[in-house]
C-alpha cells in the first residue's frame, strides 16, 4: 500500500481530489489555468466553500465557486462541484448523484467526484464520468478501514490535453498528516486543501501564503 503523498508527489496534475479514511478527511484543487488557481477554501457554518481570492479577476465561476464540503445531519459530504448541495438537498447521497452527470466542460468532460462518511465510520465514494457519450455512475461503499489508512480518487490520472479522468476503483492508501500531504502537491499547481482529522478542521490555502 502507497503513501498517498507519494503517489502525489509523482503526479503533478490529479486536479481535485478527495480521500477518506479511519476519522481522516482530505479534499484538495488544483488548477492550471489563472482563473481555477484564483481560488481559497473558506469556512461556512456547517462545512466550507471556494472562494475567489480577487473576486475582480474571476472569468467564470460557474464550475469554480460551489461548498466542497457540508454537513448533512451526522454525516459530512464531501464533492468536487455544486453536488454538494444537490446531495445535502436530496438528504441521500445515491439519489443526489443520480440526478448528476459528468462537467460540461468539453472535451475534458470532467468527472464529479463524491464521498460521505457516515458517523459510524462507513463511507461511501462515488465518481460520475464520460464514457462513449454517456454517463457511468460508479459507487464504491466501505464498511470503514483500518487506522491511518483510506482510500483515495481524484478527478484525472495526470496532466494531458484533454485530460485523462480517473480510471478504477478508488485507491488504498496510507494517509500522511496534513502538513505531509500539502507539501506533497505539485508546488505550481495546488491551490488548496481541507483537512478534517478527528473533527478538527484545517484549511491550506495558497494564495493566503500557505
Amino acid at each position: 500500500m502507497q503513501n498517498l503523498a507519494d503517489i502525489l508527489k509523482s503526479n503533478p496534475y490529479p486536479g481535485r481530489g478527495i480521500a477518506v479514511g479511519n476519522g481522516m478527511v482530505y479534499y484538495f484543487i488544483m488548477g492550471r489555468s489563472f482563473n481555477s488557481r484564483n481560488r481559497i477554501f473558506s469556512l461556512t457554518d456547517d462545512g466550507i466553500q471556494t472562494e475567489a481570492h480577487d473576486p475582480a479577476l474571476v472569468e467564470d465561476p460557474s464550475l469554480i465557486i460551489y461548498h466542497p464540503v457540508r454537513a448533512m445531519g451526522d454525516s459530512l459530504v464531501v464533492t468536487n462541484g455544486d453536488q454538494t448541495d444537490t446531495i445535502v438537498e436530496a438528504k441521500d447521497f445515491r439519489a443526489g448523484c443520480m440526478t448528476r452527470e459528468y462537467e460540461p466542460d468539453a472535451p475534458n468532460y470532467t468527472p464529479r467526484i463524491s464521498a460521505i462518511v457516515n458517523a459510524d465510520g462507513t463511507f461511501e465514494i462515488s465518481i460520475l464520468k464520460h464514457v462513449d457519450g454517456r454517463c457511468v455512475r460508479e459507487f464504491f461503499a466501505y464498511e470503514g478501514c483500518d487506522d491511518g489508512c483510506g482510500y483515495f480518487i481524484s478527478t484525472y490520472q495526470g496532466d494531458g490535453n484533454p485530460l485523462p479522468s480517473f480510471v478504477g476503483e478508488p485507491i488504498p492508501v496510507e494517509l500522511p498528516d496534513p502538513d505531509t500531504l500539502w507539501k506533497a502537491l505539485n508546488e505550481d499547481n495546488k491551490v488548496s486543501l481541507y483537512a478534517n482529522i478527528g473533527g478538527e478542521v484545517r484549511l491550506f490555502n495558497k494564495n493566503l501564503g500557505d
